[in-house]
């Protein structure tokens, strides 16, 4: 029988609502959990219990909500093996992807307890006769985050650890797909001593969002998914008067000039479109070969996607899990499907596969495609699943061109020797993360994350320094002390 997961609100797990989600396992295609889904009286016990926390947490001295961020990282890394075997539980991708995720949100949670610094203000003396002029960040109130079920552990870490060690209190809505890492963390955050009410998890579908996104206690909304949904996020949640950053789609191209390391870039182009089989929005699932650079690349990449090990992700010889559920596993061949019939040339077919002892599980092999047009859906949608597709292009601006007019604008790359190339096309690129040799640039917690065109709608990056000012409000004060001297009144703009 299998279990139910419960959301976390106010320090503990509840019920709440009559309606459930089936959690499968995506290496055997067994329901192993069921997962409760929110109506709008759980969205409110939720903010309610986020507003009740509010006043006191902002209370709180920015120094001892860092402690709670230190206690917090030294747990996540205690529970660094369970937590990944969690991920990998719900998801599908191997262990050791699964804890490097781990890793890289616990990477902002380092970024957080530097809170005391990074919310310091500036001061300036004698900006007149006898006054002072200074500038404070303060928190906003209840934040949510609605994170895709791509990253459970790593993109809800990007949201609240910054939020809450602002100052702010949280409601997270997970995937219902892989739901169970937002309670392995809330039960973290207690142990860390996070007061209850500041940090809540609310489980469900389009009810527990579009309750957030309305919800006149919710101060701002942080989103990763897809273009359509983070538009309708932005959208809906501005129009209800709340700060949002919504991130979504991408296809993220990486060109390969006649000049690269070939066998660089084919190692790169193994790892960055068919890692976490495909299912990152920083996934590599466009190569642009540059001149004579296609055959090449090519006769190097085909047998690499072929000798792809796929498996469980609990094997350790596993380079590559499965997709998280049929539904996607149906979607992502339906791609192939279409790329064969627009006339893409189909070198590798991950189709049809099926494992011994694993029938039932949600497996498509790598698949590669080349002599890719712009005008085809697989090359034009974001597809999220192990396609790379290899389009030719004769020189580097038409590189530059392709990457430019394609309405994502997420992450690009581009490999090669020379240093004039890289450094424009690093300059003219129109994409929010580049990389040079580097085929999955997403930037350190100490930066920020997050793209450019219909890859990002709303005004700030992912957290780092973004975070923080997309987490605070900016006040100025500007004061003087009586010193008993009156002017009387002045009718007049002041000037100094």
């Amino acid at each position: 029988m299998s279990t139910t997961i419960s959301h976390w609100i106010n320090g503990r797990a509840i019920a709440g609502g009559d309606r459930f989600g089936d959690v499968f396992n995506p290496a055997t295609g067994e329901v192993q959990a069921q997962v409760a889904l929110a109506d709008p009286a759980t969205v409110n016990a939720a903010v309610d219990a986020a507003k009740a926390a509010f006043p006191a947490w902002a209370d709180t001295p920015p120094l001892r909500r860092a402690r709670v961020m230190f206690k917090f990282r030294e747990l996540l890394e205690d529970n660094l093996k369970a937590f990944a075997a969690l991920v990998t539980a719900e998801h599908g991708k191997v262990l050791s992807d699964a804890e490097g995720s781990i890793i890289r949100g616990l990477e902002v949670v380092e970024f957080a307890a530097g809170i005391p610094h990074l919310l310091k203000g500036e001061f300036t003396e004698q900006v007149g006769p006898d006054i002072d002029s200074w500038s404070t960040r303060q928190p906003l109130g209840v934040c949510a985050g609605i994170t895709p079920f791509n990253f459970p552990a790593m993109v809800p870490m990007w949201m609240f650890p910054v939020a809450i060690a602002c100052g702010n209190t949280f409601v997270l809505k997970p995937s219902e797909r892989d739901p169970s890492s937002a309670n392995f963390m809330a039960e973290l955050l207690k142990q860390a001593g996070l007061p209850d009410g500041v940090f809540n998890v609310l489980h469900g579908d389009k009810v527990a969002v579009d309750g957030l996104l309305t919800h006149r206690d919710v101060a701002a909304v942080s989103f990763v998914g897809s273009t359509p949904i983070a538009e309708y996020v932005h959208h809906t949640a501005s129009a209800h008067n709340k700060r949002v950053q919504a991130l979504g789609g991408a296809k993220n191209h990486m060109v390969v000039m006649p000049d690269a390391d070939f066998d660089q870039a084919t190692d790169a182009l193994m790892g960055a479109a068919y890692g976490s089989a495909g299912e990152r929005c920083m996934a590599v699932s466009v190569a642009v070969a540059v001149g004579d650079a296609g055959d090449a690349l090519m006769a190097r990449l085909a047998p690499r996607v072929r000798a792809l090990k796929i498996g469980p992700g609990t094997d350790p010889e596993s380079e590559m899990g499965p997709l998280v559920t049929a539904a996607h596993k149906a979607k992502v061949e339906g791609y192939i499907d279409q790329g064969v019939a627009e006339g893409a040339e189909l070198v590798v077919d991950g189709r049809g596969l099926v494992l011994q002892g694993y029938e039932n599980g949600f497996y498509t092999g790598g698949t590669l495609f080349d002599r890719v047009s712009p005008d085809m859906s697989i090359y034009k949608d974001e597809i999220f699943g192990p396609v790379l597709s290899v389009v030719r292009v004769d020189d580097h601006a038409a590189a530059s061109k392709l990457v430019n007019e394609h309405e994502f604008g997420n992450g690009a790359a581009i490999f090669t020797r020379d240093g004039d190339a890289a450094r424009e096309f690093a300059r003219n690129v129109e994409i929010g993360m580049v990389g040079v040799n580097v085929p999955i640039p997403v930037p350190m917690a100490f930066h920020s994350f997050g793209g450019w065109k219909r890859s990002l709608f709303g005004d700030h990056h992912m957290h780092g320094p973004e975070g923080v000012r997309f987490y605070t409000k900016y006040k100025v004060v500007t004061g003087r002390w009586p010193t008993g001297i009156r002017a009387g009144a002045s009718f007049i703009m002041p000037t100094m």
